[in-house]
């Protein structure tokens, strides 16, 4: 994606395909190795189906292979809102977080903590506010992709319908709320965050305020919660101490915490399927860098009941980001 050979190949038209000559002489190099180079990346990649590929014999009888865009990379180009999924995939400042703190994997079984603080001597969050060029792409990257899962849910989710207040727990610089207060105006939306994050973030609707803070002290009152990719970073007994200051913030005659979150495979599946692959990914992702998890459904319904929320339920799904209902009852 750094070489930006899917845009170059979309560029070129639709059902277009460019041998790695053609995409070489469009790359800024002298390299004389580059095609060959791009040839033996662009065959990984096929292998993976991100590209797909067309051999040709031509007369000398030689072998031309021409490349063109498999079905994903539809997720991996701008949209019509100008997002994709690219700045998550390859957010670089990222990668070189997460590559030495793999390194410490081993020490993080046998001695117990986090991968990523036994690299760096302190948690992901205090890098972040520390660097803050990882911080930008960090939040690039979750605003590309709420805005994809945003998009969908808004469309089958109706949940937020009626709602009066929605507090977004780790909402970054806003983006979820501005797309959910696009479409219910009605609602006084607060995007809550650490205060290093909110102290930059736009006001891009008049509904919308920004406030900093911590979420293991206390989260400001709304009918409802809206929690996404929050939970997954944090081991059980973190998760439990954030549902109960979202439980305290409700109102006593009720409401309700939104978690939108990946699912892995039932504990009976021995083979999942590509989706489930993914999500068991994003598992070992989350226990290098954060202390994390990624959790099955039923797992989510015991952090609930334990946080003294009366009532649980998946109520829907924006592509493989499941939406779940945490209930609380007068």
């Amino acid at each position: 994606m750094e070489l930006d050979i899917i845009e170059m190949i979309k560029k070129s038209g639709r059902g277009a395909r460019l041998t790695p000559a053609e995409i070489a002489a469009k790359l800024p190099t002298n390299n004389p190795a580059a095609p060959t180079m791009l040839r033996r990346l662009l065959d990984y990649l096929v292998s993976h189906s991100i590209f797909t590929v067309a051999p040709t014999t031509l007369p000398d009888g030689s072998v031309e292979r021409r490349y063109g865009l498999a079905p994903v990379c539809k997720f991996l180009t701008p949209n019509d809102d100008g997002v994709s999924l690219a700045p998550f995939i390859s957010n670089r400042n990222m990668h070189k977080c997460l590559v030495p703190s793999t390194l410490h994997l081993k020490d993080a079984v046998l001695e117990g903590g986090e991968p990523f603080e036994k690299a760096y001597g302190m948690s992901l969050y205090e890098y972040s506010g520390k660097h803050p060029e990882h911080q930008t792409d960090f939040h690039k990257a979750m605003s590309d992709h709420s805005t994809l899962v945003l998009k969908k849910l808004l469309k089958t989710y109706k949940g937020l319908e009626g709602l009066s207040s929605l507090v977004d727990v780790g909402g970054g610089n806003g983006a979820t709320l501005s797309m959910i207060l696009s479409k219910y105006p009605k609602i006084k939306g607060i995007n809550f965050d650490q205060p290093h994050v909110v102290a930059d973030a736009p006001v891009s609707h008049p509904g919308l305020e920004h406030v900093g803070g911590d979420i293991f002290v206390s989260i400001p009152k709304g009918d409802a919660i809206f929690l996404k990719w929050i939970l997954h970073c944090f081991g059980d007994e973190d998760c439990i101490k954030i549902l109960k200051n979202c439980y305290a913030a409700l109102p006593e005659g009720g409401g309700k915490v939104i978690v939108c979150e990946y699912l892995l495979p039932n504990p009976d599946e021995t083979t999942p399927d590509i989706a489930g692959n993914s999500v068991v990914q994003f598992d070992m992702c989350m226990m290098v860098v954060t202390g994390g998890m990624e959790r099955t459904a039923k797992e989510f319904e015991t952090l609930a009941l334990a946080a003294g929320f009366q009532g649980f339920q998946v109520a829907g799904s924006a592509y493989n980001v499941k939406i779940m209902e945490l209930l609380k009852k007068n």
